[in-house]
């Protein structure tokens, strides 16, 4: 292919069948869909994805999380407890390079469209599995939300003040991260199969795709006894790197536990001693004397407006940075200049301002090409266009409610 056909991106010549509901299967359709892959969602009749509705806030009483999620999709409804309803997916199945799915193990298998029957209607499907538990094992049967990964998986429990009981992140982030996983065993997939031709089965678990991201906690315990607790704004023996006060109320973030960051740290204080003090010149003293260490950045701190002590520690070579709420990530120049969030055309709400599609490619960017879909908006397109039925069998279809 030339590279014009690959306007929209990457993955812009293939083809995704997303099935499951919510946010973890549906989060790897995006993130496909945002490469450019023609993402075809797949919804019960008359009822559709229940992120549809979802979402803490609403504008005229419709979800603003769900376009987000569905944007770059098409949909279409199709009833798979009905055999005339797996008979359909199994057809496009044989007609796509990914068939997506977050059900609770066993349901596929159930409406006859496991494996075995998906990989013999097209050995060159990649069949992408996104679960609470994995495909096997004693608790894949379980109902396994995002939260039960995210607890499983060691997060929650390392997550907010230790003078309190474990918190949660303020976003689903099980769900992204078992989303996000599957992508890359997706991709890597994708890989493999140009080699040899042959599909295969992605299993990503969303307590598996937490325990991924949780560095050292599981060898830190197997070699030193070591368990980690909640730790607040601070990393136990990482100084300075905490949340310190303003002169004007705002936050700031440091961070400066490198030995030479610190060293500029300490020169833009005007105290370069500290950088030669024996309690602060190197990382293990520095984290040893965490919290003295931290109140003598925070009596610095407080005497500056926040705009001026950022510019100060960029001056120096000092990580540093505002807490960024959305009125915030709206209103910066580096948010701004690269197009960090972008505003959407969509039927329902005119503009909507969204986060634009990461990773950026050189040469093939994604892209955000439609707003998300009506429920079965793409009917005649995917059962007339894609399998070719004739108008009396779509008519039939849609008549019995299968579609």
């Amino acid at each position: 292919m030339n590279s014009a056909a690959f306007k929209n991106g990457p993955l812009a010549d293939l083809r995704v069948i997303e099935l499951g509901t919510l946010l973890a299967g549906p989060f790897c359709g995006q993130l496909l869909g945002d490469l450019g892959a023609e993402v075809i969602k797949v919804e019960p009749p008359g009822q559709g994805d229940p992120l549809r509705v979802w979402g803490r806030e609403k504008a005229h009483g419709k979800s603003l999380w769900w376009p987000v999620v569905a944007r770059n999709k098409k949909s279409i409804t199709l009833d798979l407890r009905r055999p005339e309803g797996q008979e359909l997916l199994r057809a496009l199945a044989g007609k796509a390079d990914f068939l997506l799915e977050n059900f609770r193990p066993g349901t596929m298998e159930k409406w006859n469209c496991g494996w075995p029957e998906l990989s013999k209607a097209n050995p060159r499907l990649i069949m992408i599995r996104v679960s609470g538990f994995g495909q096997t094992g004693p608790y894949a049967g379980r109902a396994g939300f995002g939260a039960i990964g995210e607890a499983m998986g060691g997060l929650r429990y390392v997550v907010g003040d230790p003078s309190t009981p474990p918190a949660r992140m303020g976003i689903s982030i099980g769900d992204s991260l078992a989303a996000t996983f599957a992508t890359v065993g997706a991709l890597s997939a994708l890989h493999y199969r140009d080699v040899t031709g042959r599909g295969q089965v992605i299993d990503s678990a969303i307590y598996e795709s937490v325990l991924a991201m949780m560095e050292s906690l599981v060898t830190e315990y197997d070699k030193a006894g070591y368990v980690r607790e909640r730790s607040g704004t601070i990393l136990p023996n990482i100084a300075p790197s905490n949340i310190y006060p303003t002169k004007d109320g705002e936050m700031v973030l440091i961070g400066a536990n490198q030995d030479t960051v610190f060293r500029r740290l300490a020169e833009v204080m005007g105290q370069p001693q500290l950088a030669q003090d024996a309690r602060y010149a190197t990382h293990a003293a520095r984290g040893a004397h965490l919290e003295e260490l931290d109140r003598r950045v925070a009596e610095w701190t407080v005497t500056l407006p926040a705009g001026e002590l950022l510019e100060r520690l960029a001056g120096a070579g000092v990580p540093s940075g505002r807490m960024f709420r959305a009125p915030e990530m709206l209103q910066d120049p580096h948010f701004r200049a690269r197009n960090a969030i972008v505003s959407v055309p969509h039927p329902d709400f005119g503009e909507l301002k969204m986060q634009n599609v990461a990773p950026r490619l050189s040469e093939t960017p994604g892209t955000i090409r439609s707003p998300s879909p009506q429920l079965g908006e793409h009917n005649d397109e995917v059962y007339r266009g894609i399998l070719g039925l004739d108008a009396e069998r779509y008519a039939q279809l849609k008549a019995s409610r299968i579609i």
